[in-house]
């Protein structure tokens, strides 16, 4: 008798969704929710057949969650609508001075445009075309413009204890290197220092290496900064063991535009340009001559913001929004009003969810699966350029990026294109997948207030998403 209640339940429930879905398929859904690991924890679900038209399946829809990298979603459908694919990232350099006999009498400022992927190569080649402007010496200073974002380095309700860590920048919109810096450490002979090489090596960090090489596999190893008192001066002490392969860590710098300056007067020395002044962040004067453009078009930057889910490429995608809207000092609040705009343009109201940056590092950000899958829908019914690159930039199970280790095996590997979503307690997963029968399926899960790993919250995603991918519509 218990037995055929339980089918029942299942039977009515699955009454409720529309007519022509395999209802074997809707009850596998049902169950994996019934079971007692979601006594605990809660879990949205909204998935949308984009070619019937037809809602497939929705539970806890409108229940507010922390939508962790998922809100990566909701700022790069954002930019893509307001600013188009081939909005340019640049950074500049400009000069109050003239060029005479292969001086340039003045000072060079390097102007920040929140170019979240420049790097210490784009730097060199930007130097080097001063160079190759017949430039040998400067007469002047080196200055950071950084005037085109606001002071707040991070984001509303972001947690002082996830310093120094690479995935949580201090953030400038005169970038370069990931506002990181890499420590290589490398065994010696037993009883000495161990080798430590800071990539790229340049005059900036302040350390003393006190990394022994031991005999014994230790696990002291502490590769790291004074972040306690938000100083650059690098940590490095402990054991480090004979045979254990070389190790890399990657760590994030408070003081990032003074960081520029460093390798940016180191370009200058290796190009053979002399230069012998002060670097200084200022403000820079008006009506002063553009020497080199460096660019990059957000087609590029949102492959790897959302591949990797890169939070600085996020952070910086926001602001870059604000910027081209509000003008300077861009600031998240701006970007975060043009966020609302898509909300309303998607036919929901942006009152009823909370967004404080870009990322999704944040705890205080609340929203729905129900916004997400609707801005997942909005993109392809009605923008589908638009949706084609937010679809190729999403990472695609077993193949990339967040999710090349999941789905392999199954109906979802190679076909579900998908954004991941990771916090303390907090597991989303938002995209799109074909169906059995190839129609195409947009969906949206959260599951969040679970205690420890986010492992078992991942195998109920994959499995719903194996689900759907199995699933033949009439």
């Amino acid at each position: 008798m218990k037995h055929i209640l339980i089918f029942l339940f299942f039977f009515l429930l699955s009454l409720s969704f529309a007519q022509n879905y395999n209802f074997n398929t809707i009850d596998d859904i049902n169950i994996l929710l019934n079971d007692s690991f979601f006594k605990r924890c809660q879990i949205g679900i909204d998935v949308y057949n984009l070619t019937k038209k037809e809602v497939v399946f929705k539970h806890n829809e409108k229940l507010l969650f922390r939508p962790a990298s998922n809100m990566k979603i909701l700022t790069t459908a954002t930019a893509l609508y307001f600013l188009g694919p081939e909005f340019d990232f640049k950074t500049e350099i400009k000069t109050d001075g003239e060029i005479k006999d292969s001086v340039l009498k003045g000072d060079l400022y390097f102007i920040g445009g929140f170019d979240p992927d420049f790097t210490t190569n784009d730097l060199d080649t930007m130097i080097l075309s001063l160079k190759q402007q017949g430039i040998k010496k400067i007469d002047g200073n080196l200055y950071a413009d950084i005037s085109n974002m606001d002071s707040l380095f991070w984001g509303n309700g972001w947690m002082w204890d996830d310093d120094p860590y690479s995935d949580f920048p201090y953030m400038t919109p005169l970038i370069i290197n990931d506002a990181c810096v890499k420590v290589i450490v490398s065994p010696g002979n037993i009883g000495e220092k161990a080798n430590v090489q800071i990539i790229p090596d340049v005059d900036f960090f302040k350390f003393e290496n006190e990394i022994v090489t031991v005999d014994n596999d230790t696990t002291d190893l502490t590769v790291s900064r004074n972040w306690i008192e938000r100083s650059d001066s690098l940590i490095l002490k402990g054991g480090f063991y004979v045979n254990a392969k070389s190790d890399t860590t990657k760590i994030n710098i408070v003081n990032s535009t003074q960081y520029f300056l460093a390798l940016a007067k180191k370009s200058l020395r290796k190009n053979k340009i002399t230069f012998s002044g002060e670097c200084k962040i200022v403000k820079s004067p008006n009506n002063i001559k553009t020497l080199v453009i460096k660019e990059r078009p957000f087609s590029q930057v949102i492959v790897n913001l959302n591949k990797t889910s890169d939070n600085l490429s996020a952070e910086m995608t926001l602001r870059a929004l604000a910027f081209a809207m509000e003008k300077k000092p861009a600031s998240a609040k701006k970007g975060i009003k043009w966020v609302d705009s898509l909300i309303t343009l998607v036919g929901l109201n942006p009152k009823d969810y909370r967004i404080v940056d870009g990322s999704g590092v944040s705890h205080y950000n609340l929203v729905s699966v129900e916004l997400l899958d609707e801005v997942l829908i909005y993109m392809y019914r009605y923008y589908p350029e638009l949706f084609k690159v937010l679809y190729n930039s999403f990472p695609i199970a077993g193949v990339d990026g967040t999710l090349k280790s999941r789905m392999k095996n199954t109906a979802a590997y190679n076909n579900v294109h998908a954004k991941t979503g990771t916090l303390s307690g907090v597991s989303s997963l938002s995209g799109y997948l074909n169906s059995k029968n190839g129609d195409l399926i947009s969906f949206s899960i959260n599951t969040q207030n679970f205690v420890g790993s986010a492992s078992r919250a991942r195998e109920y995603q994959d499995r719903i998403c194996e689900i759907l991918a199995n699933l033949e519509f009439k």
